[in-house]
């Protein structure tokens, strides 16, 4: 059986333990005005948490705060705080799409003054990333190769889950094409229909005025 591109690359991603995906934090610089934003695409029923934390390079001490809200793909408020330095947003998703998480400078602030741009780290982790492992190992007291061999399921289970998610988005895609293909085949044969008609109406026309003028 051949496999597709698009599922090919995913496993890959997969398999490798997301190493062509960040696995760390990424570093935002906020501007004094507007808001930098930042996406994932994800499934539904996946635990998503996210840390952040805004710092100044150039101070010591009290530092810039700022605004945060994370949404949905239907645009519903999940996350939102204002005036702060750091923090975490924790939720399980409702439904498969694009969700945003939008920071901003906050600029209603008595112990510092936004005259330029601030820093944050965002540590956006999903699935099994998540899990707190050592609370794990403590609750059903298991350790050594036997924790590794949990950690191994999950992830397995992680890489089914989104082969499957794969699987499907490629059929969707693939009857997306199919449609689009006969559509566009279908405008072509009445573009050339309207044409063939547009040119002997033409021709009967040009005829007809020949015939009246007595040229032919």
């Amino acid at each position: 059986m051949t496999m597709s591109p698009l599922l090919f690359i995913g496993l890959i991603c997969l398999a490798g333990g997301g190493s062509l995906l960040p696995a760390e934090a990424i570093w935002l610089t906020i501007p004094s005005s507007g808001e930098r934003c930042v996406y994932e695409m994800i499934q539904a029923n996946v635990v998503v948490v996210g840390d952040y934390l805004c710092i100044d390079q150039d101070n010591v001490g009290f530092g810039p705060t700022i605004d945060i809200h994370v949404t949905s793909p239907n645009g519903k408020e999940l996350y939102k705080k204002t005036n702060e330095t750091h923090g975490q947003f924790a939720f399980t998703t409702s439904e498969t799409g694009t969700y945003f998480a939008c920071l901003s400078s906050h600029h209603d602030q008595s112990h510092y003054t936004v005259n330029g741009t601030a820093i944050v780290s965002l540590d956006w982790k999903m699935g099994i990333r998540t899990k707190d492992w050592d609370a794990v190992a403590k609750k059903q007291k298991i350790e050594g190769v036997e924790l590794e061999l949990r950690k191994s399921e999950e992830r397995v289970n992680e890489i089914s889950a989104n082969i499957i998610y794969l699987r499907v988005r490629e059929a969707y895609m693939r009857e997306v094409n199919d449609k689009t293909n006969k559509r566009v085949a279908q405008l072509s044969f009445m573009s050339l229909g309207l044409s063939i008609t547009v040119s002997l109406f033409q021709v009967w026309h040009l005829k007809r005025f020949f015939l009246k003028k007595k040229l032919i």
